[in-house]
């Protein structure tokens, strides 16, 4: 894997080395920082921004090679757009941008952080930080072959000229640890399945120890004893044992109850018996995003010593079909006690959460419980790929994961629970079936893990289309996205830290 940017902060003024990147807006103008350095080339840039038809919006970009009397090997201006009205999400964006137009095997480059008529705060430069750290990273762990032209890889480090260095350090130092939890969550969506299976992530789950999260891991023999019979049912087609890891930070007041955030781990689903289709089932080694995210999330708020207590809980299987594996028409008995008809062993997302949900409800009675699953196709026919789909029992928290959708970029949309579709998954012979038909197949499946929370404040976050395979962004160009952590943290952040 490529190692991601170094970031480093210097006050205006610095002499600039290597690649120079610049800031502009709407009206072409330049910083009073920017317009000190760029005396020697402003007659010339002026043509090129003229040339090349250049308007400053946001995402654009001009780049010159080499100019005379700067004294670097590049300029790049980057265009803002209208600079009044730029929110956080916009500067992690310009962030992504500008770690792009940098080539392959620059060492230096420095970012000069200002705007015409006003200096770029130090929270705002943070997240340009953010978002150019997070743009720079890839996976390429397993690739032995260079392609022709490739160089080797050159440690990068990215400076940004600031008006206060300290501040701006400070600001850095919040949101690195969650940049870190985004590129953990990436790294394991990533990895292939052969290598990330149930026991090896628990395995890396436990490194979680080194930032002071207090990891339990609990194998086949301890989740038997508990009764987590809806998950393990799951995995009784595959070789590979089961886990589920509890994560825990105690960063708030002692006794205080925690937050908890609950993610699916099926590290390969085949569909089981039902069985998937070839095409695509390559992607289905993604299908733990849900305990990725969990895990980034847990690491970023241990790291920056957020000051709540939270619980991460993810179940760990793999779904495979076999001689031994569960059957359409089975009935298990759940760790709740309310028995389920299988219909489909496709459906085994929502069989893991029930017992975790459960689980996580009576032994922590948690203040909330947020869970993460990228658990049907049918949220990405509703959304696509830029909104999760947030199902929810409880009003505040969904108003306050839309604001830190809305904060973060990593978007929500609400949909609708009801009794109407809850009747829909009453099964003939159990108390429910595992699925409810094709029609609104995200929504009974989020009605499914409501009988396994009671009355405890849940979410259900539906990241299929959003964890794995989505549409490559100015901060991502990764098949794995690491999304929910930035979102997640946001939400503890601003609603939950005392």
């Amino acid at each position: 894997m490529s190692e991601p940017v170094t970031i480093a902060f210097a006050k205006h003024g610095a002499a600039p080395s290597g690649v120079l990147l610049v800031l502009t807006d709407e009206t072409l103008t330049f910083g009073r920082e920017a317009q000190k350095l760029l005396k020697p080339v402003l007659a010339r840039l002026s043509r090129a921004i003229e040339a090349d038809r250049f308007k400053g919006k946001l995402g654009g970009a001009l780049d010159l090679v080499a100019p005379e009397g700067l004294g670097v090997t590049r300029l790049v201006v980057l265009g803002v757009g209208k600079a009044a009205e730029l929110k956080p999400s916009d500067f992690l964006r310009l962030g992504g941008i500008a770690a792009g137009k940098l080539p392959a095997g620059t060492p230096a480059a420095v970012l000069v952080a200002d705007l015409p008529g006003a200096k770029v705060a130090a929270e705002a430069a943070a997240e340009i930080a953010l978002g150019a750290r997070l743009r720079s990273y890839s996976f390429d762990r397993y690739k032995t072959r260079k392609k022709e032209g490739d160089t080797d890889p050159v440690a990068l480090t990215l400076t940004l000229a600031v008006a206060d260095e300290p501040a701006a350090k400070r600001a850095w130092a919040e949101r690195a640890p969650v940049g870190e939890g985004v590129l953990l969550a990436r790294d394991l969506v990533n990895e292939p399945s052969n290598v990330l299976d149930p026991p090896e992530f628990a395995r890396r789950a436990e490194a979680l120890t080194a930032v002071g999260v207090d990891v339990e891991v609990l194998d086949d023999a301890a989740l038997s004893r508990i009764g987590m019979r809806a998950l393990l049912g799951v995995a009784q087609g595959s070789i590979k044992e089961s886990r589920v890891v509890v994560m825990r930070w105690n960063g708030g007041k002692p006794g205080d109850a925690p937050v908890a955030f609950i993610g699916k781990g099926v590290t390969f689903d085949s569909g089981g018996i039902s069985i998937k289709p070839a095409a695509g089932m390559e992607d289905m080694k993604g299908d733990m995003g849900g305990a990725a995210c969990v895990t980034g999330l847990m690491h970023a708020l241990a790291a920056r010593k957020a000051k709540v207590n939270a619980v991460g809980l993810i179940g760990i299987v793999e779904n495979m079909p076999d001689g031994a594996a569960q059957r359409p028409g089975d009935i298990v008995t759940s760790l709740s006690g309310q028995t389920i008809e299988i219909i489909n062993t496709d459906a085994e997302g929502r069989l893991v959460l029930a017992d975790v949900l459960w689980y996580a409800k009576d032994r922590f009675k948690p203040k909330f419980m947020v869970d993460l699953a990228t658990l049907t196709g049918a949220i990405i026919v509703a959304l696509g790929t830029e909104y999760a789909g947030l199902f929810s029992n409880d009003d505040t928290l969904s108003t306050q994961l839309s604001a830190a959708g809305q904060a973060t970029g990593e978007k929500v949309w609400r949909m609708p629970l009801g009794a109407e579709y809850d009747k829909l998954i009453d099964s003939k012979f159990a108390d429910m079936k595992n699925t409810g038909g094709r029609n609104g197949g995200s929504i009974t499946a989020a009605q499914f893990l409501q009988r396994y929370v009671d009355k405890t404040p849940w979410a259900h976050l539906d990241i299929a289309g959003t964890a794995m395979a989505s549409p490559a962004s100015d901060i991502n160009k990764s098949w794995g996205a690491g999304w929910g952590v930035r979102l997640l943290d946001q939400l503890v952040r601003d609603n939950y830290e005392k």
